[in-house]
């Protein structure tokens, strides 16, 4: 059965969970070659040993943090040749720090939000950028959040990072009006992840309650929209797209049964 990916190397950021590790799954079943990115080396590594034993797929490991650009640099330069020719990138690392207002807000969480989800995508970007403008042609996915487009209380400075990536996966589409280079944004909805388990400082049953009583979106749901919008023919770009589980209405309304 052919493969739609075949032939094609993705770089994925924030690749040991999440919709990052959704995606990695998804992309190696339809034959990419994989550069994946993440600051937890012991799961990227799990991670590559459960591709390799389902798909055999080719893949090079990049234990990092986004917000290091002198780190990434020095970690681009190694990536071997083989896997150097990268056609899609997923900017997906992210993560949201805390629930409180404005004035009761951490220092150090709004600095970890701002350098992972803002510069973090930067980084990556422009040092991925000269490969896919060296080919005229790949395809950059920015992944922010509904967040980007509805501030909801206590959100503040995590909806305005992901407004940010908004901005900028329009701007990318401006910049890169020319080439071949294709720009989406996504915006998922609630996806159970350990997205809220991150937010709460590790607090699981705190997390948990964020997703009782309706059911989600999975890691694998973005991944396949993710999927869909890579693989459309080269003419065909789908700028920005919003995914939301059926009982979300808005970032603030859900139906719940509970």
């Amino acid at each position: 059965m052919a493969r739609c990916l075949d032939g094609k190397i993705a770089l994925i950021t924030g690749a040991s969970s999440g919709i990052g590790e959704a995606t990695a799954k998804v992309f190696a079943e339809n034959g990419a070659k994989l550069v994946l990115l993440a600051r937890r080396k012991e799961r990227l590594q799990i991670l590559y040993e459960e591709l390799q034993q389902k798909f055999n797929t080719q893949i090079y490991l990049i234990a990092a943090d986004v917000r290091n650009y002198d780190q990434l640099e020095r970690e681009f330069s190694l990536i071997p040749e083989e896997f150097k020719d990268i056609s899609i990138l997923i900017n997906n690392a992210g993560l949201a720090r805390g629930l409180e207002k404005i004035y009761e807000g951490s220092v150090k969480d709004w600095d970890e939000m701002i350098d992972t989800n803002i510069k973090g995508l930067l980084y990556v970007t422009k040092l991925v950028a000269p490969i896919l403008l060296q080919k005229n042609s790949g395809h950059i996915v920015n992944i922010a959040s509904l967040a980007g487009r509805a501030v909801y209380p206590n959100g503040n400075v995590y909806c305005a990072t992901k407004y940010a990536v908004k901005a900028l996966s329009e701007a990318m589409i401006i910049d890169f009006n020319g080439t071949n280079i294709r720009i989406t944004n996504v915006d998922p909805g609630l996806v159970e992840t350990e997205f809220s388990i991150v937010r709460f400082h590790g607090d699981a049953e705190r997390a948990k309650t964020v997703y009782k009583g309706y059911k989600p979106l999975t890691g694998k749901d973005v991944a396949d929209v993710i999927l869909f919008c890579v693989t459309l023919p080269e003419h065909v770009t789908i700028q920005d797209i919003l995914i939301t589980p059926t009982a979300q209405a808005t970032a603030t309304i859900v139906s719940k049964k509970i």
